[in-house]
């Protein structure tokens, strides 16, 4: 099965082919069942690749397809990259993918560019499954620039609306920011280790460390890692580049829930855990990712616990989520952020399709005070997001809690103080997060009698996937059990090949790793759980029988419902300042010189012109006359010279 890899992303592609060529000409149904029905033989391909990887789980197996590149003493082969961490990565994109395109037939189908919807969701699977197959930097690049464009086309899907158009442009341009770093990331790789590709890298690491010409914090691995983490903070949305995140949920919201928890902003995660090895030599560059990743997961709490947009509230989530995957890879342990990669992917799916079985149901309303006592209507609804909503908040025994309590009992290993800051935003995301459960499901509806009216539960194909989903959500803890259960962390043995460098540098270097007591793992279980708890009463004491307020009036609200005016003030110092420039080169450069010069260029030509025409008499005399002169200078000439 394995050498059937390139089916994995090639049926996407088709599907893209045939949505795009043929989506004035196809029903709608079937442009559906076509999208679905490629991303699903994707998936059922990868489950076969899966179920033959088990039997040899530490093979990493490149298949080739053919040269692809070749100049002077740079090569690089077109070929995909089989092994564990491609394979959860397949799973994910294709699982969750596949149900968000049976969601989207329901949600998207009265859209008049439904067919062309689908074709974008397609292209978007195929590219981010080429950038997480492919075997080496290049083909990865390939797909990290594909979903940067795909992700352009779908914030913008519908166009017609300015502020979508400027919401996409902004993802994309953010974007551009983030992957510069990343190319000279790429550039400095190659002039290092002369490849691009991951095992000849990762190979030269290791044989430049075993001699001694790289030891543990070289200048040029911590400079690789700093600029693949610029590359990371632009596609996972880390502080600054995060504000595109956020604008992105103008796209429908399958794309939201495409973007924020299979693809797009997942990248970011899979590209540092995939150099792990280069990483391990760079504590500088973890030490920049785990404050990066803690500040982000804060900042990006404390404003979603004002915001009443409901997508709003679950992108802002998404961006502190992320935050917390990249403080567990910023302290080493890179399993842990992958798990909750996986376990976020399945609840925040669930919880962005479940606001959009909202928004269907509120005839396109996103505003949560215009909400309320929504699981009279929506039963389905309102229990599949109570699961994910017990799954992000860490609730036991809800997938959420086994991954992020892992993530913050090896942060407390590294340090009890960022330990305390990650524990504050597990609670401010609580906080939020039922907030926005108790606005939507419960209480009085506060919406017009017109919405009233109207209310119901979704279709089936937008139930379908909310239910598999939750159930996902609720069991997708079995895979990384704590050792204080006694049970086998599956994911932890599942990814072990992927990380044989990391422990071979460990080794030499005499590192241990840092593991917790089940004591103070069950005291950090009991203060995270306990805490919680008290959050979600106080949750439902201030919301669930909540009257409609008007806008914030405090200048602490103020501040934080504004989202700390970060977008006003880039607009301050980045934006105005270049415009100006720009205007100024306008009117100097442009107008005068370019201008200037190619005016000059007109007037010289045409006054030669008119000098040269002078001579144009029409007379074959004159023209006679002129060539015997003509011939007795060159003749004279000749001579003389």
């Amino acid at each position: 099965m394995v050498n059937l890899v390139w089916l994995v992303p090639i049926l996407p592609l088709i599907g893209f082919l045939i949505n795009g060529l043929l989506r004035n000409r196809l029903p709608k149904t079937m442009s559906g069942v076509i999208g679905s029905g490629a991303v699903f033989g994707s998936f059922l391909v990868t489950c076969g690749i899966f179920i033959e990887h088990l039997a040899h789980p530490h093979n990493s197996v490149v298949v080739p397809l053919f040269d692809w590149i070749v100049v002077g003493s740079f090569s690089t082969q077109f070929a995909f990259q089989v092994d564990s961490l491609s394979l959860i990565m397949m799973l994910v994109i294709t699982g969750v993918g596949f149900l968000i395109h049976v969601y989207s037939m329901g949600y998207m189908h009265d859209d008049e560019g439904h067919n062309k919807f689908f074709a974008y969701l397609n292209l978007f699977i195929f590219f981010m499954l080429l950038l997480v197959t492919g075997s080496n930097y290049l083909l990865l690049f390939v797909g990290w620039e594909g979903v940067g464009l795909c992700s352009y086309l779908l914030i913008g899907f519908w166009f017609k609306n300015h502020d979508y158009n400027d919401a996409a442009k902004k993802a994309f341009i953010v974007n551009r920011i983030g992957d510069l770093g990343f190319l000279l990331g790429m550039l400095l790789i190659w002039t290092t280790f002369g490849s691009l590709n991951y095992h000849e890298v990762f190979d030269s690491v290791l044989a430049k460390f075993n001699s001694g010409e790289l030891t543990m914090g070289a200048p040029v691995l911590v400079a690789i890692g700093v600029l693949l983490f610029i590359g990371a903070m632009g596609k996972s949305a880390q502080i600054p580049l995060y504000t595109w995140l956020p604008d992105a949920m103008a796209g429908p919201t399958p794309v939201s829930a495409l973007i924020h928890a299979a693809t797009m902003v997942t990248a970011g995660i899979y590209l540092v855990v995939r150099s792990n090895v280069i990483y391990t030599l760079a504590p500088a560059a973890l030490s920049l990712i785990l404050v990066v990743g803690i500040a982000t997961a804060l900042f990006a709490a404390t404003i979603g616990l004002f915001q009443n947009d409901i997508k709003k509230v679950l992108a802002y989530s998404t961006v502190s989520q992320l935050g917390y995957m990249f403080a567990a890879l910023g302290v080493g342990a890179f399993t842990s952020g992958m798990f909750h990669l996986m376990t976020h992917a399945f609840f925040k799916a669930l919880m962005f399709l479940g606001a959009g079985s909202v928004i269907h149901a509120m005839g396109g309303e996103q505003d949560l005070r215009n909400m309320g006592g929504l699981k009279k209507w929506m039963p389905i609804t309102f229990g599949t997001f109570l699961i994910g909503t017990l799954a992000i908040s860490g609730i036991p025994p809800f997938s959420g809690f086994f991954s992020k309590d892992e993530i913050l009992a090896n942060v407390f290993a590294h340090s009890p103080i960022a330990w305390g800051l990650l524990l504050i935003g597990s609670l401010l995301t609580t906080f939020y997060m039922f907030r926005l459960f108790f606005l939507a499901f419960t209480g009085k509806f506060r919406g017009t009698h017109e919405q009233e009216h109207h209310l119901h539960e979704s279709p089936k194909l937008i139930t379908f996937p909310l239910i598999v989903l939750a159930i996902l959500s609720a069991i997708g803890g079995a895979f990384g059990l704590p050792a204080l259960l006694h049970a086998p962390h599956k994911l932890n043995e599942f990814l072990a090949p992927i990380f044989e460098g990391r422990e071979q540098i460990h080794a030499a270097l005499n590192i241990e790793h840092h593991h917790l007591s089940h004591s103070t793992e069950w005291m950090l279980i009991g203060i995270t759980v306990t805490a919680v708890a008290l959050v979600i009463f106080a949750a439902s004491r201030m919301f669930a029988n909540y009257q409609k307020e008007g806008e914030p009036t405090s200048f602490f609200k103020k501040l934080i419902y504004n989202k700390y005016y970060v977008d006003e003030l880039y607009d301050a110092i980045i934006v105005k300042p270049l415009m100006k420039i720009s205007d100024l080169f306008y009117e100097v450069i442009e107008s005068v010189f370019v201008d200037g010069f190619s005016k000059l260029t007109a007037a010289t030509a045409m006054a030669s012109g008119k000098t040269f025409r002078l001579i144009q008499t029409g007379s074959v005399g004159t023209y006679l006359f002129i060539m015997v002169v003509g011939v007795i200078v060159m003749v004279l000439a000749g001579y003389f010279i």
